[in-house]
Parts: structure tokens; C-alpha cells; sequence
């Protein structure tokens, strides 16, 4: 009997006994019962009958609590926690008919609050605890002072149950705010067992604190800290936030704390248990926070933030990029590290900007990445300026001298970081004779690992500054943007990394004195003439065919190497046909490609795409890129090839439209191409061009020797077929360059191809696939390359991987008689 069952449970010999017994009415416990049996019996073939006796049961339960006095309400509401039950064949919690009466009673008693506490804390299930627990804190707010300092325990209890226990965020703060207030309101100097997480590493200087001084002052100042829930708080949370740090002295508590996020131990899994309750348990992971601590680490953050002035800039961002980047050896906390990131834009403190900086070129998360955004605009704001204006501003220099080199003194030897050229950085050591070397000395290595560990990752810094301003400068070409003439000067020429890159490139300047406004493109490295006041980059979409002529002719006479193609750079213009079309284009559509080869191009070039595979919505694949400083986005669409019978994903994709999309306040629409700027749209194409020719099956040298035939009519008809852009751009760069190679005279351009005159046959390579068709029968000719393989002392105007593979063909082909690989010499002298 369930009754009978509810009384030997109620036994406890905890002081509550009387008022458990009290409540255990049995004629509701009857009915209750047998309810419970009808539920049963609906299950199995009694269905029609006793759903209809299951429904007069749960009307006269109604009806018997909807006439409870407050006394028999109370007792009732007792009756109905006591006898909830989750079991293997039922739950049975009442939620709905405690809640109702609890809200309309009144009268409670401390015992009875206490019985309701401990009850709720006993449930099994997280989510039916808190659903519990939120109508006992109502009933706990109607006690007097008196009745709250009387079951103190017990909310201890169910505070320290709750920061135990996976529920809802956003659930488990309201209830964790309920019950510490009312913990407050007995002893305002207590902080709850809980609230401070007992083994983290980062929280020690809290719990030091809150032992050596438990003033009301540091109890109030930590339960505002857990009190934040969102990334950023508002300026009520900020102003007190302020206060009671200053109250509690605790300006120096907050920085240790963040300090200790952003460098101490993390929490081992194996020790501390999962980070989130989703995560398996035999998955080891190391992180910084617990997911029930979350609220109270962000709250540090931003305390930080508002007290520690410039001081806290360096532990935001070291924070931020511990538990936002990649390979830090901890799991992403993406609230906590956006919650940084949001910090650093709010400080207005320069050295903010160089760490945001570093975040954007480090961080790949792209929920992270849109915060950056919004936090460097925020924080653009600040100073006056706009984001773009803020993104160039920041630019560490990391204390190099104009010329992107630095020199310290190590051990005795001159110790020297320098930017070489437009994507190397090297150290080099001088030792007291005079002599220089790239090795470490032994005096520098043995006598001081401290300095030369420091140098390297100052090194290490560099080459990533560097590598992303390569990739924002460049970016910019679709940009259009112009700048005053000293404010280039700083920001780019006179810049110690920037200006290695932008020296290197050719600009175009609007001089003072020329009434028609005109543009005048200026050689690398070369200074403008007249009064400049505008400056912007070059961008041949802009130029006339001889202004381009003139300039590759010029970049190969003088051997000019440029980061990044300008003056050879494809163009690609609006064609009839996608006018015609008019919000999308085919041009690169229909091709089959190594889709890993293209997810991996994709990120390496910034664009953001989903994943194809064998799950819901990994049909159809999207990837997405900004072009015009955000202004525009570019949207190549691709799918898994036709009969492609990968695993999970895709061994091949096939390519499809490409379509354009301008923001619209917070959103984007669709737009016809017509409307596409021609530098964002020569830019995009430019890209998609790049995926299709890199990771197209066309280039693939030993595509043919697989065995495989659903893709080779598209393999014959792409890999020797028309050029693409690159692929003339390509051609008119050998134009200049085969004259001057030793292997000229037995080089010509034919069309498509570069035709090879060896000793053993003639050799057609083809401009686009770098594949190779032999003469006189045109048979195939598979060349895999070798890594690392080099064109020597060739200049190349540009990098160019396909480029300085048709070189090392040609090269080789011309000299075939030299020619010691056994697998190609067969294919030779088959058909000679």
C-alpha cells in the first residue's frame, strides 16, 4: 500500500518527522493510488475502461485540492513531494498541482519549507529538481527572518545541490539567484558552499579570500560576480560591479583570479570530472572552467575589465585565445572566451587593440569571429574611428625597428629578428669575431634556453603578424578604399611589418596640384612625385591592356617580386551570358573536384563552408566569403558528385552557381550580378577559379592509372581543354619569362600549350591541368611531382604552384635523354 509506504518513509529521526506524518492525508494518498493503478491498467487491454475511471479519479483529485483550506493546502502540497516517485515504471511529480497551490496558500512554516527543501533535493532527476525547487523558494520568501535563518541548512543544501547538478543555464541562475539571496538575507557575510568552485586551480585567490575575510563586503561583491549571465552585462551590473569591488578592496582579488584563467593549471576530466555533462565519461579533456562555474568566471572577466585598466589587457587576451583557439590543449569554452573578447573591446586602452588584433588572426571559431568583429567595431567607437581604420591601426609592431628587424644582446652574440622579404623571418647570430650564422651557438643554446625560448616565439609572433597582414592586405583589393596620404605612410609604408609587404606592391596616388583628379601608379618601392593626398592600391581591373602590359613587362625586367599577384593578376569581368542569368553564374559550375582537397582550400582561404556528408542538410554545400570590407558576400554553391560512393563524406563534389549577396542592415539579400561591384566581383571569381583549378580531378597527373571511368569524359574534355583566367595569366608570365631560361630554344608557346622539344620526343603541356600530351600521337604522359621540387634560380613574378610545375616539366622533358625514372622513360619510349 502506498500509504503504509509513505509512512515508514517519513521515519527519518531528523526533527521533521511530525510534520511529514502531519501531512500524509490518506484519503488523498488513496486516491493518488489509485490513480496510479488506472494509469497501469490503461497501458495493457483494460484501455477504454479505465482511461474512463483514470479521468473521474483526476477530477475529484481537482476538485479536493481546489477547496483546501491554507492549512489543508500546505499539508497537501507536503502530501503530494512525499509521494512523487520516479521509477522504472512511472514519474509521478505533481508539478503542476504544487505549483498551483503553493502560489494561493499562505502560512508556512520553517519545518514545512525545511520538509519541502530536503524533499526536492532527493528527486533523481536534474530537471525535475529545479522544476521542484522554484515553487519552494516561493514558499521560502513568505517566512519571516526568523523562518529563513531556521532553514538556512537546507537552503545550503539545495544551493550546493544545484552548482552539483546539470541543469539548464539559464534555469540553474535564476534558482542559484533566488537561493543566494535569501541565504543573504540570514547572513550576509556567508558565501554558499558551491559558489566558489572548491578544486578549481583558477578560483583559489576566491576561496583564500573568502576564509581569511568574510566580510559582508567580499560575500556581495562575489555573488554580483555569478550574478552575470549574458556576454555583455548592462550598466546597472557595470556601476555596481564597480562599487562593491571598491567596498570589498577586491581590485587585486580580480586580477589574481583572471590571472589564473589565463595561465594556471587547467582541470583534468579525469580528476574534476567532465566539463559539460554531454561530454562521455571516458572522453579525457582538459579545460579551465566547469560549465556550473561559468557565470562566475564570466563575471571575473568583466570585473577585470572595469578595474584593472590596462594591466588586465594581456590576461583578456591570453584568456580568450586559451579557450577560443586552436591546439591550446584545453576544450573551447566559447562563452568564456567571448565574454574576453567582449572585455577587451570595453577597456579603451590601446594595448586592447593590438590584443584584439592577434584574436582575429588566430581564432577560427566563426561564432568567435563575428564576436571580434562587433568587438572591434565596438571598440573603433571608442576612439572615433572605423573598424577598418582600428584593424590597421593595431597592428603590433612587437618592438621592431623601422626596417622589421630587431637586435639583442645574448651571451655575448649579437642575437638579430628580422622580416626578410614578404613572408620569412629569420634569426641570426653574431658572434664577438664577427661572424655570422643562422645555427644556434652552443654559449647562446646551453648558457641561456630562457632568452633564446623568447626569441623564438617573438620570432613565431612576427611570422604570424605577418602572415595575416599578407592575407588583410590583400583582401583589400576588392575593398576600393583610399586613404590620406600620411595616414598611409604611417599605418602601411613606415609600418615595421606591414611596410615590408606594401613597399612591395604598386599604388596608385591623386596628387594636390591635378585639377582632373587623375591616379598615377607608382613602382614598388618608388616615392611619388608631386604633393600626394590620396593614395590606393593598384588593381589592373582599373588599368588599360598596354598600363598592364607595361607593368608586367616591368616587374619581370627587374625581377620585382610581389607578395601576391598585382600586376599579372586575373581579371574577370561580367560576361553576356550572366547578365542574362542575372543572380547567379555557371561560369565554374559542372566541374568535379577532390572535395577534402576543396573543404581545405576553403578555410585556407578565409571562406566558411559547411561540411558535406551522409547527414541531414549535408547535400547541399555552401561556402561564404566577405569581399568589400564586409559590404559584400560571395556564395560558391557545390554538392556531392553524381554516384559518388565515399564513406561519411564525399570523395568528389561537383561545382555550381555562384551568387552575391549585399548587407542590409542586419541582414543580407540577394542581388542580380549587375549590381556587384566589378573589384568584388573579379575578386570572388578570382577565388572560385583558384578552388576549381587547384582541387579539380583535371589536375590530378595520375588520374588515369586509377582504373576509374564515371568522371572521364569531364577528365579528358577539362584537364587539356579552353584556359581559364589564371591559366592566360599563366601564359602571358611564360611569354616573359621562356626568353630568358636556358632551355629557351627548345620552348614555344602553342595556345594552350607549352610545347618541349626533347632528343627523345616533343612534349605538349598544357597552360591550365599541367598535364603532359606526347607528339606525334598525342598519348598521355603522368608526371607526379615531387614535393619540394623547385624551379632553381627561375624568377617567377608571383607565386604560382601550377606555374613553377610547368617549369619543372619543362625542364626536365628538354632533357629527356637525362631522364632516370624508370616509370616515365617506359611511357616515353613506348610510342617514340
Amino acid at each position: 500500500m502506498l500509504y503504509d509506504a509513505l509512512v515508514a518513509e517519513s521515519r527519518r529521526n531528523d526533527g521533521l518527522d511530525a510534520v511529514r506524518s502531519a501531512a500524509l492525508d490518506r484519503s488523498l494518498v488513496d486516491l493518488l493510488e489509485h490513480q496510479r493503478t488506472e494509469f497501469r491498467r490503461s497501458m495493457g487491454h483494460e484501455y477504454r475502461r479505465s482511461g474512463a475511471q483514470g479521468a473521474a479519479t483526476r477530477t475529484e483529485i481537482d476538485g479536493r485540492l481546489a477547496a483546501c483550506t491554507d492549512e489543508e493546502g500546505r499539508a497537501a502540497v507536503l502530501c503530494l513531494m512525499l509521494a512523487a516517485c520516479f521509477d522504472d515504471t512511472s514519474l509521478w511529480q505533481y508539478e503542476a498541482e504544487i505549483g498551483s497551490l503553493i502560489s494561493r496558500v499562505r502560512g508556512w512554516t520553517p519545518d514545512e519549507v525545511a520538509v519541502m527543501l530536503l524533499r526536492a533535493t532527493e528527486y533523481d532527476m536534474s530537471h525535475w529538481f529545479a522544476g521542484a525547487l522554484s515553487p519552494v523558494l516561493d514558499a521560502a520568501g513568505q517566512l519571516d527572518a526568523d523562518g529563513r535563518r531556521a532553514v538556512g541548512p537546507w537552503l545550503r543544501l539545495a544551493h550546493t545541490r544545484l552548482m552539483d547538478t546539470t541543469v539548464e543555464a539559464r534555469l540553474r541562475a535564476s534558482l542559484a539567484q533566488r537561493l543566494r539571496a535569501l541565504l543573504a538575507s540570514v547572513d550576509e557575510a556567508h558565501i554558499p558552499e558551491g559558489l566558489i568552485p572548491a578544486g578549481a586551480p583558477w578560483a583559489a585567490p576566491l576561496r583564500d579570500c573568502a576564509k581569511t575575510s568574510p566580510t559582508s563586503e567580499t560575500a556581495d561583491f562575489v555573488r554580483h560576480l555569478a550574478s552575470l549571465q549574458g556576454p555583455r552585462p548592462a550598466q546597472r551590473w557595470r556601476r555596481t560591479c564597480r562599487e562593491l569591488a571598491d567596498a570589498a578592496s577586491a581590485r587585486d582579488l580580480v586580477a589574481d583570479v583572471l590571472r589564473a584563467l589565463a595561465e594556471d593549471d587547467p582541470l583534468c576530466s579525469t580528476g574534476s570530472g567532465a566539463h559539460t555533462a554531454w561530454l562521455p565519461g571516458g572522453y579525457h579533456h582538459h579545460y579551465v572552467v566547469h560549465q556550473n562555474d561559468a557565470d562566475l568566471a564570466r563575471g571575473i572577466v568583466w570585473a577585470a575589465a572595469l578595474t584593472g585598466g590596462p594591466a588586465a589587457v594581456r590576461h583578456l587576451g591570453a584568456l580568450a585565445l586559451r579557450t577560443g583557439g586552436h591546439g591550446t590543449g584545453v576544450i573551447e569554452d566559447l562563452k568564456l572566451a567571448g565574454a574576453a573578447i567582449n572585455a577587451l573591446a570595453e577597456t579603451a586602452d590601446p594595448a586592447s587593440l593590438e590584443a584584439l588584433w592577434r584574436l582575429q588572426s588566430r581564432v577560427r571559431h566563426r561564432a568567435l569571429r563575428k564576436q571580434l568583429d562587433t568587438a572591434l567595431v565596438t571598440a573603433a567607437g571608442k576612439q572615433g574611428i572605423t573598424a577598418e581604420q582600428l584593424v590597421e591601426r593595431s597592428v603590433p609592431d612587437h618592438g621592431l625597428a623601422p626596417d622589421g628587424s630587431l637586435e639583442r644582446e645574448v651571451g655575448g652574440h649579437r642575437v638579430r629578428v628580422a622580416i626578410e622579404g614578404a613572408g620569412t623571418v629569420r634569426l641570426t647570430f653574431s658572434r664577438p669575431d664577427g661572424g655570422t650564422s643562422r645555427t644556434v651557438p652552443a654559449a647562446v643554446k646551453d648558457g641561456f634556453p630562457d632568452e633564446l625560448l623568447e626569441l623564438r616565439a617573438l620570432a613565431k609572433e612576427i611570422r604570424g603578424t605577418l602572415s595575416g597582414e599578407r592575407a588583410r592586405v590583400e583582401a583589400l583589393m576588392s575593398a576600393g578604399r583610399e586613404w590620406p596620404y600620411e595616414e598611409w605612410c604611417r599605418y602601411y609604408r613606415d609600418h615595421p611589418v606591414t611596410g615590408t609587404l606594401v613597399r612591395g606592391l604598386i599604388w596608385e596616388f591623386q596628387n594636390a596640384e591635378d585639377t582632373d583628379g587623375a591616379w598615377r601608379a607608382v613602382a614598388p618601392a618608388a616615392e611619388p612625385t608631386g604633393r600626394p593626398e590620396r593614395v590606393r592600391l593598384w588593381h589592373p581591373i582599373r588599368a588599360s591592356t598596354d598600363d598592364i602590359r607595361a607593368w608586367r613587362e616591368r616587374i619581370v625586367a627587374e625581377r620585382l617580386r610581389q607578395p601576391f599577384k598585382r600586376a599579372f593578376r586575373e581579371i574577370y569581368l561580367l560576361t553576356p551570358t550572366e547578365e542574362k542569368t542575372g543572380v547567379y553564374s555557371n561560369r565554374f559550375a559542372g566541374h568535379i573536384v577532390h572535395y577534402r582537397q576543396l573543404y581545405a582550400l576553403f578555410k585556407e582561404r578565409g571562406w566558411q563552408a559547411n561540411f558535406l556528408g551522409r547527414y541531414d542538410g549535408g547535400h547541399d554545400g555552401e561556402a561564404r566569403a566577405e569581399f568589400g570590407d564586409g559590404e559584400w558576400r560571395a556564395c560558391f554553391h557545390h554538392e556531392p558528385a553524381v554516384d559518388d560512393d565515399g564513406g561519411y563524406a564525399p570523395e568528389h563534389a561537383a561545382t555550381d552557381q555562384v551568387r552575391f549577396e549585399r548587407r542590409d542592415g542586419r541582414h543580407r539579400r540577394e542581388v542580380p550580378l549587375t549590381e556587384v561591384p566589378p573589384l568584388v566581383f573579379s575578386e570572388a571569381m578570382r577565388d572560385v577559379d583558384l578552388f576549381v583549378g587547384v582541387t579539380s580531378i583535371a589536375a590530378d597527373p595520375d588520374w588515369t592509372d586509377r582504373g576509374e571511368d564515371r568522371y572521364a569524359a569531364y577528365w579528358r574534355t577539362a584537364t587539356f581543354g579552353a584556359l581559364t583566367a589564371s591559366a592566360e595569366v599563366r601564359r602571358e608570365a611564360l611569354e616573359r619569362i621562356l626568353p630568358r631560361l636556358k632551355i629557351a630554344a627548345r620552348c614555344a608557346l602553342d595556345g594552350r600549350f607549352l610545347v618541349v622539344r626533347g632528343d627523345l620526343r616533343s612534349y605538349r603541356i598544357h597552360l591550365g591541368s599541367a598535364n603532359i600530351l606526347m607528339e606525334p600521337d598525342d598519348s598521355y604522359l603522368c608526371i607526379v611531382p615531387s614535393r619540394g621540387k623547385s624551379t632553381g634560380n627561375v624568377f617567377l613574378p608571383f607565386e604560382d604552384e601550377r606555374l613553377s610545375l610547368i617549369l619543372s616539366k619543362a625542364f626536365l622533358l628538354a632533357a629527356d635523354t637525362e631522364i632516370t625514372d624508370k616509370t616515365i622513360l617506359r611511357q616515353i619510349e613506348r610510342g617514340a
